[in-house]
């Protein structure tokens, strides 16, 4: 009897105490799932961002995090300077985004969704880059 009371003590502790972050392979080196977002961050550009992302994905749910710093990090590029017709389509279109696999079970759907979402604002990026005569970067 005292062996399942220290069994059971035992399984509460370990489910009660903090998980270390889990780390993945990156870029070559282990990184946790921040350090890839912040990476992702730091990147000259929106190209180079997306690179990283394509470089790091999870093909899981991890994958929101990392596209949203893409998103940011392309959004920096053009959407101070939509007017309001061009606002309202970027948010459809990530709207369809959201709806694509709105449907599906699984966290590879939450990846899918999050690089369409990442490669919506790498798409308006390049145009605005493109308009503004700069490359993309």
């Amino acid at each position: 009897m005292l062996s399942k009371c220290c069994l059971a003590v035992v399984a509460v502790v370990l489910s009660v105490r903090g998980h270390p972050a889990r780390a993945m392979v990156c870029m070559d080196k282990s990184m946790a799932l921040n350090e890839v977002a912040d990476t992702i961050s730091a990147q000259k550009g929106c190209e180079s961002a997306m690179k990283v992302f394509r470089d790091c994905e999870l093909t899981a749910s991890g994958d929101v995090e990392l596209g949203a710093a893409v998103e940011k990090k392309c959004e920096a590029d053009f959407k101070s300077r939509l007017n309001a017709a061009q606002t309202q389509a970027y948010k459809r279109e990530m709207r369809v985004c959201d709806g694509k696999y709105r449907n599906k079970s699984g966290t590879m759907y939450l990846s899918f969704t999050a690089f369409c979402r990442a490669e919506v604002a790498q798409r308006y990026s390049q145009r605005a880059l493109r308009a503004a005569g700069q490359k993309a970067r």
